[in-house]
């Protein structure tokens, strides 16, 4: 079973220059909530979006990794001043 940690490893890894919060919910290691912000999610559908990360996660979802709670979004636009 992966952990939160190896899970936010993976999603930085193969998604370019995502930022991943990731915790265990239940304490169980099976049932996982991240936040993934990153660049590549802009103009994408929420659904788009939610894909890219499973795709990272593959069988592991719904497997090991039995449930994950996400959020996903690019990240806020600089303030121009």
């Amino acid at each position: 079973m992966p952990s939160a940690h190896e899970i936010k490893q993976r999603i930085e890894a193969a998604i370019p220059g995502a930022s991943a919060e990731v915790e265990d919910y239940t304490g169980g290691g099976d049932h996982f909530r991240a936040t993934v912000t990153a660049e590549a999610f802009a103009g994408l559908s929420r659904v788009q979006q939610h894909r890219l990360v499973y795709d990272v996660l593959g069988s592991e979802v719904g497997g090991a990794i039995h449930a994950l709670a996400l959020k996903t979004q690019a990240p806020a636009p600089s303030p121009t001043p």
